[in-house]
Parts: C-alpha cells; sequence; structure tokens
C-alpha cells in the first residue's frame, strides 16, 4: 500500500494562472495532523491556504519558497500515518529541491569554503550565499528555530544584519573620519499583490483620461446621528455605527442619478450596469485590496455596517475570495483613516470614477454672513474623462455634498 501522498496546488480560480510560494508552515520531519496548514500560496488578487488532506510527517519539500507553482503541480509530500509503528526516526527524507536542509557535524566539518555549499543547499540557498558572499562560518549561524538553513532565515539574518548596522551609537567626530562609512542597499523581491497593484496603476496612466474634481461637505449632521444614534444602533445591531455606511448611501442615490458613472468602456462600447456592485479600498499588511459590496441597493445601514466590517477583517486576515474582490462597478476610499485631508485618488479599472473621503477637520465657514467653526471633509471624485463629461462629474460631487449634509434625505428616502 502507497502510505505517501503529494502535496498538491489546488484548484487556482479562472482569472489566475499561477501563484507564488509565500510560506511553508511545516518543516521537512515535522509532524501534520489532517487540515493543518501546509503552504500559502500568494497571488496577484489573494492568498491560498493549502491544508493537509491528512495527517502524517512532512517528507519532502519540492517548491521553494518564491517559486511560481500553477494548477496540480507537486508543492510536496507526506508521509502518511498509516502504521501505527511508523515515526520521525523511521524516515529516510529524502529532498528534492527543498527550501530548508538541516546541517550534520560532518556537514559541518566540509564546509570549510563558500563554495561548499553547493554539495548542500539547494540552488536558491545558494544564490543568496554568493550573491551576499557570505562566509562559512556565517552560514552554519543563520538557521531558524528548527536549526534548519533556509531562505527565510538568510534573509532574517542579512536583515538583522542591516538593523545593526543603522543602530550603532553616535560616535565622535574623530572617530567617524578614521573609519570608512559602510554603505549598501538591501533588495527584496515584489509580492505579487505589489506587482499587481503596479500593473494597475501603469494601466490607468496609459489607458484613460483621468481627471479629478473637489469639493467639501459639512460632516456635522452625520456626526450628530452618530451621537445621538450611535449607542442604540450598536445595541440593536450588534456593529458599530461608522461613516461608512453614510457614504455608501449616498454614493447609491448619486449614481441612480448620473448612471454613466456606474459605466465602464470595453473596447469600442459603454457597459451600463444595471446594478449596484461598490468596491470598499481596505489597506493591508500586503498592499490595498478592494472587496465588492454586492447589490447595495437592497441592503441597509446596518446590512452595510456588517458587511464592511467583515469583509475589512478578512482583508486584514488575507481571507478574502476571489468572489469577493472581483466586479464592482465603482469604489469608494477613505484617506482619512490615516489623516489625509486631500488627494488624488486613482481609478480602479475597468471602473470609470472613484471616490475619496478624507480626514474631518474643524475649519471657520462662513454661514449667512457669520463665521462658524465647523467640522468639514474634502471630497475627490477622479473620473474616466472619456466616458464622463466635467458637468456630470460636479454635479455627482454635489449630488453627494447634498445627501451627507442633509442624510434624512436618503434615510428616508425621500
Amino acid at each position: 500500500m502507497n502510505n505517501k501522498k503529494n502535496i498538491l496546488v489546488p484548484n487556482l480560480p479562472e482569472s489566475i494562472s499561477d501563484a507564488v510560494v509565500a510560506v511553508w508552515h511545516k518543516q521537512i520531519k515535522d509532524n501534520v495532523t489532517q487540515g493543518e496548514i501546509l503552504v500559502e500560496l500568494e497571488t496577484d488578487k489573494i492568498m491560498i491556504e493549502v491544508p493537509a488532506e491528512e495527517s502524517g510527517i512532512l517528507e519532502s519539500i519540492f517548491q521553494d519558497v518564491g517559486a511560481t507553482v500553477v494548477n496540480g503541480q507537486i508543492l510536496g509530500k507526506l508521509l502518511l500515518n498509516d502504521n501505527n509503528h511508523c515515526s520521525n526516526t523511521d524516515i529516510n527524507i529524502q529532498s528534492e529541491n527543498t527550501q530548508s536542509v538541516p546541517y550534520t557535524k560532518h556537514e559541518k566539518n566540509i564546509l570549510k569554503t563558500t563554495d561548499d555549499v553547493t554539495n548542500i543547499f539547494s540552488p536558491s540557498i545558494r544564490r543568496l550565499v554568493h550573491e551576499y558572499n557570505l562566509q562559512p562560518e556565517s552560514i552554519l549561524k543563520i538557521k531558524d528555530i528548527h536549526g534548519q538553513i533556509t531562505r527565510e532565515s538568510i534573509k532574517k539574518y542579512l536583515f538583522d544584519k542591516e538593523c545593526e548596522q543603522l543602530s550603532i551609537p553616535v560616535e565622535t567626530k574623530s572617530e567617524v573620519i578614521t573609519k570608512k562609512k559602510d554603505r549598501n542597499d538591501v533588495r527584496i523581491p515584489m509580492s505579487r499583490l505589489r506587482k499587481r497593484i503596479a500593473e494597475r496603476l501603469l494601466e490607468v496612466k496609459n489607458n484613460t483620461a483621468m481627471l479629478t474634481t473637489f469639493n467639501e461637505v459639512n460632516m456635522k449632521p452625520i456626526i450628530d446621528i452618530r451621537k445621538k444614534y450611535g449607542e442604540i444602533f450598536e445595541k440593536k445591531h450588534n456593529v458599530r455605527l461608522g461613516f461608512m455606511s453614510f457614504y455608501v448611501k449616498a454614493v447609491l442615490e448619486a449614481l441612480k442619478s448620473f448612471p454613466n458613472i456606474n459605466a465602464s468602456i470595453d473596447g469600442e462600447e459603454i457597459v451600463h450596469h444595471n446594478y449596484f456592485d461598490i468596491s470598499i479600498a481596505v489597506s493591508t499588511s500586503r498592499g490595498l485590496v478592494t472587496p465588492v459590496l454586492k447589490n447595495i441597493d437592497l441592503l441597509s445601514i446596518s446590512e452595510i455596517e456588517k458587511e464592511i466590517k467583515n469583509m475589512a477583517g478578512k482583508g486584514r486576515d488575507g481571507k478574502l475570495t476571489i468572489q469577493e474582490l472581483s466586479g464592482g462597478t465603482f469604489t469608494i476610499t477613505n484617506g482619512g483613516v490615516f489623516g489625509s485631508l486631500i488627494s488624488t485618488p486613482i481609478i480602479n479599472p475597468p471602473q470609470s470614477a472613484i471616490l475619496g473621503m478624507h480626514a474631518i477637520k474643524d475649519r471657520p465657514m462662513a454661514i449667512n454672513g457669520e463665521i462658524v467653526i465647523l467640522p468639514m471633509m474634502y471630497l475627490a471624485l477622479s473620473y474616466d474623462h472619456r466616458l464622463i463629461d466635467g458637468k456630470d462629474s460636479i454635479n455627482f460631487l454635489i449630488k453627494i455634498k447634498e445627501l451627507l449634509e442633509n442624510p434624512i434625505r436618503f434615510l428616508l428616502d425621500i
């Protein structure tokens, strides 16, 4: 009976052709429980977790961190726990292009020059060793918590070494003059998501006629509603009443009045969308993602708040699915959460417009001939001028301003 099982790349979504091995959570000889995450794959949209289909021991790793893989490709091999007598000591581990290699006393003795690593480590590790001109005594120190030399342990060693250089105590002027200044650069590969973001930004720059129009809005009416009803709202719906649900509702009403802003260009055709799917920009440790709130015209304020909270949490945890990131007819981004006073948001193709919200600041405003301090926020609408005329973009933004300054209108649907 074959007691080994291949670890395969799962079926990737239709819009994703390949993935990159991001991190192995298990090392060779580690015990693995069924359902435990073995490896994470990074695509240009989502992270994909590959769990163990059965319990056993990780026998081999075929694809290093950083390797590009496709549907069905073998990532590694599990030795299954089919027999009770199976244990770590019974296994003859065979590593094919492994990402990590434990060294023995014998290997330590033969590792006298940098060139000796060609006989011990995988090609990816050899490249790093030669690229950074690491010395034999340094190589033996570059271990992870499992006592193995990996790409990650080497990169961590280089990073820590760089940090040590940056944190050297201030010396006297005479000491500085006598020492040669150590200047170098550290290069790290771009993540798949960062590459995709870069590609899309260039796509917008080269393939659209993007312009931005600005306005400002008095946020006092919404702030007053949140102060008066926020606690009651949270108790009833078990979710906090934020600002974003008001923004989404205002955008919905404005899109109904200006359907061309909810449209997109496909070749030489204009595609009018008779539904309202709003992309919400969410900042994550990997970069910016835009999960989509589907059919917002069918959602209440509380349902919108719950969806936003759910999407934001999944985005930060890297749990968003390809379906949750697909589609969208218009985008809202809120730079105000980072303190941005005003900015020019970039269109999220193939959409034709994006609304930027910003920080709310108290400012003196002239109201009926008197100076009044009001909580004001700048609005920015970036749009594709090929499809949207300046007049429509300005009136669209004015419509949003009016709705936010009188939110009872869209709350009561009047």
